[in-house]
């Protein structure tokens, strides 16, 4: 996997206005990384992300954060995963910092296939290891990040938009390495490895193994800050039967950019774009659904 450059945001990308355009590759830490949430996706990293951010570990750095939030992260993240996997250049902890300067948490993948490593790099940070059943984890991921990593309307937006050209190919090159090529067939067994693995890794004391629905106190008390005030509820977000909807609608916003771009362009490249709209409208219907 080469390394890609960093390319603006095109003016013309209107229908995604929440997309930022900042090129880590130049930024540096601006406060300390103090936590390392490791858990799978799908075992409530996006919950956690929020409470974390609640109890003052701000930014906590998720997929989203790469696939919606600031997409250029992907870059970064590619260089990672060409690293390790391939054995394309280094990625050490000045990377990180520039990837993750703004955060003092992460969690969620790709994090995750960078354990190890992250842990190395942060020793410091203390560990949190969400985690849940693995058959329910299972069926979960199938329904949606499996979905979204193998799903084709994806893969036809990367090859036209600005934010799918670098996040479809990431989100493929680590679903393909992470899971040895096949998640179907190696999902659970990678599951107990890579659980067993962190376990290996982390002191006890520096540890805190965590399932969704066990609420603020062993959090706050694991990470030594007080409860949030006024019995404020544990958040829970990106619930499974939204995912794909949300997906869908992200796909359906990223070819109304590349239509727009091709009305202010005019010429031959609208006819292409024309014709690769015509095969997303014929192949896979345009659904209306948001």
């Amino acid at each position: 996997m080469a390394s890609q450059p960093y390319t603006p945001k095109p003016v013309t990308d209107v229908f995604t206005p929440g997309d930022t355009d900042i090129n880590r590759r130049e930024c540096r830490r601006v406060v300390p990384m103090r936590v390392l949430a490791l858990g799978l996706g799908r075992t409530g990293t996006a919950s956690l992300r929020t409470a974390l951010k609640e109890l003052g570990f701000d930014d906590c750095y998720h997929m989203m954060s790469a696939s919606v939030e600031n997409p250029p992260d992907c870059l970064m993240w590619s260089d990672a995963l060409a690293a390790k996997y391939d054995g394309q250049g280094t990625f050490g902890r000045e990377q990180w910092d520039q990837l993750f300067g703004h955060c003092q948490a992460i969690c969620d993948w790709p994090c995750v296939a960078f354990a190890k490593e992250l842990i190395e790099a942060y020793p410091e940070a203390k560990v949190l290891l969400t985690t849940r059943d693995v058959d329910s984890w299972h069926a979960s991921t199938m329904k949606t990040v499996h979905w979204r990593a193998t799903e084709p309307e994806l893969r036809l937006a990367a090859k036209f938009d600005w934010a799918a050209s670098m996040y479809q190919p990431m989100l493929s090159k680590f679903w393909t390495s992470f899971w040895d090529g096949d998640f179907e067939k190696n999902g659970k067994r990678k599951f107990k490895e890579y659980y067993d693995e962190i376990r290996a890794l982390v002191p006890p004391e520096n540890l805190l193994e965590y399932k969704m629905g066990e609420g603020w106190q062993p959090l706050c008390d694991f990470l030594e800050v007080p409860l949030p005030e006024g019995g404020k509820k544990f958040p829970r977000t990106n619930d499974t039967d939204g995912f794909v909807d949300r997906c869908r609608k992200r796909n359906r916003m990223q070819m109304l950019n590349v239509l727009f771009r091709a009305t202010v362009v005019g010429g031959s490249f609208a006819a292409i774009v024309f014709g690769a709209t015509m095969s997303y409208r014929r192949f896979f219907g345009w659904r209306g659904r948001a």
